[in-house]
């Protein structure tokens, strides 16, 4: 597969979930496309912040050249898993869940010594200060400063420390697929849902649904989540990959399909 410019028609606009990956990528340029071919593609990939959608027909995908994918989070059909069984060490399947916000989120004053507000260009630093708690969830705006550039961010903050954010990970076009982290020692705050009324409350005078995805056994995720007025919209299977099949090992051409 070759890379290529922004394609249009090959994943839905029109539902939740990890699909708002390619119009996030289309709107934003954080990400690549492939496809087997540059002129009428046969089958494409679309990957940001380490996740990939996977479309077409999988006799045109040469399983070595999905290593640019590897270790990551593959969305296809099942068709494709034989070549993706053939492209890597190992290819785990993954149960997820979409959520759609139905009601607003109640409202929770935070702590006194606590301010909850939209992050500014000026937070690049604090955002990038919280560390690894925080840092998966910029990786969708190409960074820290992305992130809190974006318009798309909402953070609480204690004596002038990122405690907690919430975000729009994916940017879709009618739906936006949000993510939310709060630092351990600051949890059981409400911190997380007064993020999220703020982020929602922006979501919503965009013209967009907010959205939510999470794994199946995230107990923590999925209370949240109910809590702040999200409702179960359904379920999928994503799957996660290893290094490119045989690399590391001269000679060695191991290609096995891992299940747990």
């Amino acid at each position: 597969m070759i890379e290529v410019p922004s394609l249009d028609g090959w994943f839905p606009s029109d539902v939740p979930g990890p699909v708002a990956l390619a119009e996030h990528v289309r709107a934003t340029g954080n990400g690549r496309w492939w496809a087997d071919r540059a002129a009428a593609p046969r089958a494409v990939a679309v990957a940001c912040a380490d996740h990939v959608l996977l479309e077409g027909d999988p006799r045109y995908v040469d399983p070595d050249a999905l290593a640019p994918l590897a270790n990551g989070y593959v969305l296809a059909r099942t068709r494709f898993l034989p070549v993706l069984g053939a492209a890597f060490e190992h290819v785990v399947p993954w149960e997820r869940m979409i959520w759609v916000q139905s009601r607003p989120v109640p409202r929770r004053r935070p702590p006194r010594d606590v301010v909850v507000r939209r992050l500014a260009p000026r937070d690049g630093p604090a955002v990038a200060a919280a560390g690894d708690d925080v840092r998966w969830n910029t990786r969708s705006w190409g960074g820290a400063q992305g992130l809190a550039a974006s318009g798309h961010a909402w953070g609480a903050f204690r004596s002038g420390r990122l405690v907690s954010l919430a975000c729009t990970y994916f940017l879709g076009d009618r739906y936006e697929d949000l993510a939310v982290v709060t630092l351990r020692g600051h949890r059981r705050e409400g911190l997380a849902l007064a993020c999220l009324s703020g982020l929602c409350g922006d979501v919503a005078a965009r013209g967009r649904t907010p959205g939510w995805t999470c794994s199946r056994g995230n107990r923590p995720s999925r209370r949240l989540a109910w809590t702040a007025g999200f409702r179960l919209f359904g379920e999928y299977v994503h799957y996660a990959v290893g290094r490119p099949a045989g690399a590391g090992r001269p000679g060695g051409t191991t290609r096995a399909l891992g299940a747990r």
